[in-house]
């Protein structure tokens, strides 16, 4: 990977802290506090906070009254946009696209877990690991993916992710899953990726594992499963590198995660629970906690299971889970993909 591509393209920072127009922040929420908090890192000033029709009730944010793309037309003329959430619906994802259409839109990458940024201070830190990492994956599309999120991340570019994305129908035929799997399910949710594996796999399989901290989730999960229990095992636990205690912050649906404070729950190694059953196929969508799973899953990985891991929850994700998968297994081949998201969210490593 040309790491002196970076130098020669301006950051997204630097393109907000040099623009002449007003900048205006499109959406609230977790994402839009980091992104106001970056600009006061950075000097950038913000002149408005705008939301989808819709969404638009007369709220303040950030001590600004939130409004319609329509109000901030009226209010400015021309001005850049800062996006501040993220979606995946087609019909939101559109939005989007009509608001770039009409003014530029860029997307400042802050991480979903953490608070380091995606900055020159880290790519000088990390370029030896995203070389070496962009050399192990196993196709060439797989290195297109690689490479335009991190440029994603550097600039902000909408259209990067638009010239990547793919369906998971594509991504399901690399992993090729048989009809007799043993699946191993992190962060289950509902079961909604239960349903998934089974879509794949025509609904026959071996044994389904599958692990949920969170107590909502959990309730969810076994009322779900409850016409499908029949080889299916499920464990109200968080994935990790080892059997303990942690604190949870509790977030409804998928964002319950690893916190300094909050409910106490139980996490465990993976290779504690499967007590010498082999895994067939193991997805993992664990909230910030992909790193510390997989070292949870040394043993595991000796068979070589199938993986299907999340490699966006921090910045680092996207080089450090394909080194340490093939420190832990060398045979793996690995392949990146991306699929319809607003940022770079549902970009995953698909191991075979």
């Amino acid at each position: 990977m040309d790491t002196l591509w970076f130098d020669n393209h301006p950051s997204v920072w630097e393109y907000f802290q040099q623009c002449r127009l007003p900048v205006v922040l499109y959406g609230m929420g977790n994402g839009a506090d980091k992104v106001f908090a970056a600009f006061e890192q950075y000097g950038i000033a913000v002149a408005a906070v705008m939301a989808s029709d819709d969404f638009v009730r007369g709220q303040c944010f950030h001590g600004f009254r939130v409004k319609t793309c329509g109000e901030v037309e009226a209010e400015f003329g021309e001005f850049v946009v800062a996006l501040c959430f993220a979606s995946q619906l087609p019909g939101v994802m559109e939005q989007i696209r009509r608001v770039a259409a009409a003014h530029k839109t860029l997307c400042p990458a802050v991480p979903v877990f953490g608070d380091r940024l995606f900055d020159k201070s880290f790519i000088r830190e990390h370029t030896t690991e995203m070389q070496t990492a962009r050399g192990l994956l196993a196709d060439s599309f797989s290195g297109k993916v690689y490479e335009h999120v991190l440029r994603f991340y550097h600039t902000g570019e909408l259209s990067l992710l638009d010239e990547i994305t793919t369906d998971r129908d594509e991504a399901f035929g690399l992993l090729d899953l048989g009809d007799n799997e043993v699946y191993v399910d992190l962060g289950a949710y509902n079961g909604d990726t239960i349903d998934e594996f089974l879509h794949y796999t025509g609904g026959s399989y071996r044994k389904i594992i599958a692990l949920e901290p969170n107590d909502k989730n959990f309730a969810k999960l076994r009322v779900h499963c409850a016409g499908i229990m029949d080889r299916v095992e499920l464990w109200q636990l968080g994935a990790w590198k080892e059997n303990t205690v942690l604190y949870f912050n509790n977030k409804a649906g998928r964002n319950s995660a690893i916190a300094a404070q909050g409910t106490a729950t139980r996490v465990a190694a993976v290779d504690t629970l499967l007590c010498g059953i082999r895994a067939g196929y193991v997805k993992a969508d664990v909230e910030g906690a992909d790193y510390e799973t997989l070292l949870g899953l040394r043993r595991t990985l000796r068979d070589r299971p199938k993986l299907n891991f999340s490699a966006y929850h921090r910045f680092e994700d996207i080089f450090r889970l394909p080194l340490l998968i093939r420190k832990l297994n060398p045979g793996y081949r690995m392949y990146l993909r991306h699929h319809p998201y607003y940022p770079a969210w549902d970009t995953n490593l698909y191991c075979v």
